[in-house]
């Protein structure tokens, strides 16, 4: 056989392999040798390489000749995961499912009973829906029910992708098995529930909260993944510029007070905290955590997780947790005015507290606690900042390109009174590593604001939020817009980017 390398350069943003191709190595041979088929040719086998030393590796593993081009190590990876889908085989385990489907009904008919186990088809629909989620880097799986199939989709960075289509028939049997494997009542479908899933994926651990509720149509259910591989984020990784990571360290260093993480569901709130939790780690400092659930673990400080089935619930743990001796508490999420007053009175009796709420902005987050029933006293000497935050995609470095912005864009621009960039607009063109989107991964926003004594004289008198968001405007604070704007203006991100994931008020300038 001839053996053919030719070690010109690939660029895997723009080709894509054939399948036909990349099946004649298979995934587990191209990770090892770190190489990826692109094209059957009539004399040989066109085949991208990290090191061009593999060919005869390759043309021994393939039975033919091989013409090799090279590409960055990290592409062919990437590339590999992209090619090699893990939804490849549903289509041959829902003909199974199908065919076993018949013959249930057929043994129905006869009185015979029906028999499952771990090789029926639907629990390899499950287990190849998460594990082609995880490679997708999705954060959330959604199981829908529609007329006549079960639309699953994908979030990824913060956007939500039609996967797969599955039957309507097989719709009860993917709810069952997921809630098996979540710990969940199969038999009650009438009522929302919650469960949770730990498993390894492809090596990886992972955690899995699953949340069902009832649809028309049947069950609709949520899988937020939480990947537990993934090192935690440090403050300066998370996207605060330089000037606001400093001043909200100094915040962390208080004695006592307590500090909110807002914004909405998916903002990142959680990462926020942990890297909070980074900063304040050390051995002279007792930390407890009470989470639901405890998304990472951190083995040099006490985490408490939830379990109302047993009595655990938020507002009893952080009860149980003030007679630990406590020197930090971060409470995952704010949800009730129990918890909200505790919180609020472990930061009054010499604790530094941490925790999430549910708002809109930073002014906003302190009239959520008044709106709970919390006394103005109480928030104004408990609360000593408020961290709000959003997350927007970031433009793929790999396909980034100058434009001429659309005129919604010059006039969202305009109505903020902010410039672009001054070496002209980027955005993504779209490829191959971006899925053809423009974005990839995400960065946070944010918006820091202390609680000085003006604010407080203003939560004091039932200040509207307006009233408290200007005067935070006019004592330094950078606004959600205003960091926003900062990337755009740097090439991060895009003007329509911002407008689809950044709240905008009437006052927010």
């Amino acid at each position: 056989m001839r053996l053919r390398t030719q070690p010109r350069t690939v660029d895997l943003r723009t080709v894509t392999p054939d399948r036909a191709a990349a099946d004649l190595l298979g995934e587990a041979k191209a990770r090892e040798l770190c190489a990826i088929p692109l094209a059957v040719r009539e004399d040989a086998v066109l085949v991208a390489v990290a090191d061009a030393a593999t060919a005869p590796a390759l043309q021994a593993a393939l039975g033919r000749p091989v013409t090799v081009a090279v590409a960055a190590r990290a592409d062919i990876l990437a590339t590999i995961g992209r090619t090699y889908r893990a939804l490849t085989g549903v289509d041959q385990q829902v003909k199974a499912f199908e065919a076993r489907d018949a013959l249930r009904r057929d043994a129905a008919r006869a009185e015979a009973p029906a028999t499952a186990n771990d090789d029926a088809p639907v629990v390899h629909v499950v287990a190849l829906m998460i594990k082609q989620a995880l490679r997708d880097r999705a954060s959330d799986i959604h199981v829908e029910p529609q007329a006549e199939r079960i639309r699953v989709r994908y979030r990824i960075d913060g956007v939500l992708h039609d996967v797969l289509d599955l039957p309507g028939s097989m719709g009860p049997a993917v709810t069952s098995r997921i809630k098996i494997l979540a710990g969940m009542n199969i038999v009650e479908r009438r009522r929302p529930q919650d469960g949770q899933i730990s498993m390894d994926v492809e090596d990886r651990p992972v955690d899995i909260r699953v949340a069902s509720t009832p649809v028309v149509g049947g069950e609709k259910v949520v899988l937020r993944l939480l990947d537990k591989s993934r090192p935690l984020f440090r403050l300066p990784q998370l996207g605060m510029p330089e000037e606001m990571a400093a001043r909200y360290s100094a915040v962390l260093q208080s004695p006592y007070g307590m500090v909110i993480c807002a914004g909405p569901t998916g903002s990142g709130k959680t990462t926020t905290l942990y890297g909070s939790l980074g900063e304040l780690d050390s051995r002279e400092r007792n930390i407890m955590t009470i989470e639901d659930p405890v998304e990472y673990t951190m083995s040099s400080i006490n985490q408490i997780q939830i379990n109302e089935q047993t009595g655990v619930t938020f507002a009893d743990g952080l009860k149980s947790i003030l007679r630990q001796d406590p020197d930090v508490i971060l409470v995952g999420e704010v949800r009730d005015v129990d918890t909200a007053r505790i919180a609020v009175q472990s930061a009054l009796t010499g604790h530094f507290v941490l925790s999430s709420l549910h708002a809109t902005d930073a002014a906003s987050a302190l009239h959520r606690l008044l709106d709970m029933g919390i006394e103005n006293f109480l928030v104004a000497s408990s609360v000593t900042a408020v961290l709000a935050q959003r997350l927007v995609r970031r433009i793929c470095a790999r396909c980034s390109e100058y434009y001429q912005p659309t005129a919604e864009e010059m006039s969202f621009l305009d109505a903020l009174g902010a410039d672009g960039p001054a070496g002209g607009f980027v955005r993504g063109a779209g490829c191959n590593f971006c899925a053809q989107t423009g974005f990839l991964d995400r960065t946070g926003v944010y918006e820091l604001m202390p609680v000085s004594d003006g604010i407080r004289t203003l939560v004091l008198e039932s200040a509207p939020h307006r009233e408290v968001h200007e005067l935070a405007r006019k004592e330094g604070m950078r606004t959600l817009q205003d960091e926003a704007l900062r990337l755009v203006a740097e090439g991060v991100t895009t003007p329509a980017e911002v407008l689809r994931s950044i709240y905008l008020t009437g006052g927010a300038r």
